[in-house]
């Protein structure tokens, strides 16, 4: 793609409108900041922008308001960000209209303010023509740091990108690209896949993209019961889709005529109940009894796993491998986890919130390559679609 680097654009006393991810993780009951994760991911590009003399308008969503939600407000945020960036941030109770524009037009060069939640506005998630022309009155250059977003047409994301003649990623945003884009466009070879999840209708595309180029996949969570299921295998009272059974048996035969490498757990971590420290037993692939839900990969699919995956010079990772939210059942996923951050000469890319949380609390992501910020968005990538936020940066 064509997409000019943010060092290509000249901020020194222009307003730059940067789209940051602030949605960040808060307290239900009292509404403190849990997680700011997504605030220090912006500070590299935030600071960049500042020390070349941009006068720096931030702008995120925060939630799922139904109008001006008082619970949703990025004020503290805003205050967040100052802690950690070690300087004043403004705040703008409006992300259009008068309260905004008062607020940039007070800025002096290297300061920055940070809009009131976008999504106090439809026109955001519509990408609405007079939403996206009040938006873009803010700023002389657009740079998009947001990558947990580019996928969806917002007009944050989209329709304000256009607006500007001088535009483009922020270093979170391009890390994601250049990451992500290796996987599909340029990887090192053997290429170890794992993918985990609920269901494989969730992944359908995402195999499918894979298979044509990566060497082998490695599959695991609930989805592999829909798997166990297109092979006429007992799956007890596991989850599965019988609607997918189906796509199920095609991805196995593609993948057996195309050569590529789709394996399957080897044993299961049954229980009757899916509890914390409920009774649970290790049982054969083909042998979970009636009554019984599969919740976690078992010891010899983990070692068979691990094989693979000290192997492999490219692993992409997306979806847990069990229920790793409670014991017993978290012992595959960390496991697996360990055996891709052990593996120093690959690079290593997790994708997908479940699977990063995974990887932080097996306290190995700083030996992971890159975790990528975005959920849907970094699923969306490796399906090989075309993200209308990446795209309006071209």
């Amino acid at each position: 793609m064509a997409i000019k680097r943010l060092e290509d654009l000249n901020v020194a006393g222009k307003r730059v409108l940067c789209r940051v991810d602030f949605n960040v993780s808060t307290d239900k009951k009292t509404g403190e900041i849990k997680d700011d994760t997504r605030v220090v991911a912006a500070l590299p590009t935030i600071r960049y922008l500042t020390d070349k003399g941009a006068r720096l308008v931030l702008c995120s969503h925060f939630g799922r308001p139904e109008g001006r939600d008082p619970k949703l407000s990025l004020k503290p945020v805003a205050e967040r960000l100052a802690r950690h960036f070690g300087k004043p941030v403004a705040f703008a109770e409006d992300c259009v209209g008068a309260p905004a524009e008062k607020a940039v037009a007070s800025l002096k060069n290297g300061e920055v303010v940070l809009l009131e939640n976008l999504r106090y506005h439809e026109g955001e998630e519509e990408d609405a023509p007079d939403f996206v022309a009040q938006l873009a009155k803010l700023g002389d250059c657009y740079v998009d740091d947001a990558f947990g977003c580019v996928h969806r047409a917002h007009a944050s994301v989209h329709g304000v990108a256009a607006k500007f003649a001088d535009r483009a990623p922020g270093f979170l945003l391009r890390k994601e690209i250049e990451y992500l884009g290796r996987a599909l466009s340029n990887p090192d070879h053997p290429y170890v896949v794992v993918l985990g999840g609920a269901k494989v209708s969730d992944k359908i595309k995402v195999i499918n993209k894979m298979m044509e180029v990566s060497d082998t996949i490695l599959i695991g969570g609930a989805m592999a019961y829909t798997f166990l299921l297109a092979q006429g295998k007992p799956t007890g009272k596991s989850l599965i889709e019988p609607d997918h059974v189906n796509t199920a048996k095609d991805l196995l035969a593609k993948a057996a005529k195309q050569n590529k490498q789709l394996l399957l757990p080897l044993d299961h971590v049954v229980a009757e109940k899916m509890e914390a420290n409920a009774p649970h037993e290790t049982v054969a692939w083909d042998r979970i009894p009636p009554g019984k839900i599969g919740l976690d990969i078992g010891p010899k699919t983990v070692a068979a796993y691990s094989t693979e995956v000290a192997k492999a010079r490219m692993i992409v990772w997306n979806g847990p491998l069990g229920v790793f939210e409670m014991e017993p059942f978290n012992a595959g996923t960390f496991a697996i986890a360990k055996a891709i951050a052990a593996n120093s000469k690959a690079t290593s890319i997790v994708g997908g919130g479940e699977s990063v949380s995974a990887v932080k609390k097996a306290k190995v992501s700083d030996k992971i390559t890159h975790v990528s910020t975005g959920g849907g968005a970094s699923l969306e990538f490796l399906e090989g679609k075309i993200l209308p936020g990446i795209k309006a940066l071209e």
